[in-house]
């Protein structure tokens, strides 16, 4: 316990290169808490100072710890096109409600290779009419590649909007089959 009387929580920290730039990853001891894209030094700064804020400790960089090992080792098997499911213990504290409720669905109900749209999704959690909410809780998404944003699309086929661009988007259906490769 800290000083305030509340549980600490251990929180790590490691930065991953892949084919969408790099991640932040960020885990407690209750599983993957964080993922970030572009995690350049300004953006992953400001991440860390996040967390720090909501998790009540400071982030510690610890690519080696036993929290993060599987992790980096499943995201970086996923960019190589060798797994197409993660099998993470996962922290969801950052997120609660309505948009934990959506990306559950989506993370235990949504394939590689498939989508998703925003009316689809709301539905299947019994709110037919959240489609705008289901967008509001893709982009709230503490955990996105881990838990599939990228696969909710919209209804008419458009590619619907995306917290990391919208090109990282293409990019992460693309090595899912679900859409071509770029030609250049």
């Amino acid at each position: 316990m800290n000083s305030h009387g509340q549980d600490e929580h251990r929180v790590v920290w490691s930065v991953v290169g892949t084919d969408i730039g790099p991640l932040l990853l960020a885990a407690t001891d209750d599983g993957l808490v964080n993922v970030v894209f572009h995690a350049t030094d300004a953006v992953r700064d400001r991440a860390l100072d996040r967390l720090a804020a909501r998790l009540g400790t400071e982030p510690v960089e610890a690519p080696a710890s036993p929290l993060l090992a599987e992790a980096i080792r499943q995201v970086e098997a996923y960019f190589a096109g060798e797994r197409r499911d993660f099998e993470l213990p996962l922290d969801w504290s950052l997120i609660s409600g309505f948009n934990r409720q959506v990306l559950r669905e989506l993370e235990s109900g949504v394939a590689f290779g498939a989508v998703v749209g925003y009316g689809d999704l709301a539905r299947r959690v019994g709110q037919p009419g959240a489609a705008q909410a289901v967008g509001v809780a893709m982009g709230s998404n503490p955990l996105p590649v881990v838990v599939p944003c990228h696969r909710v699309v919209e209804s008419d086929g458009g590619i619907g909007g995306f917290g990391g661009g919208l090109e990282t988007k293409r990019k992460l259906l693309a090595l899912e089959g679900v859409l071509p490769e770029p030609l250049f």
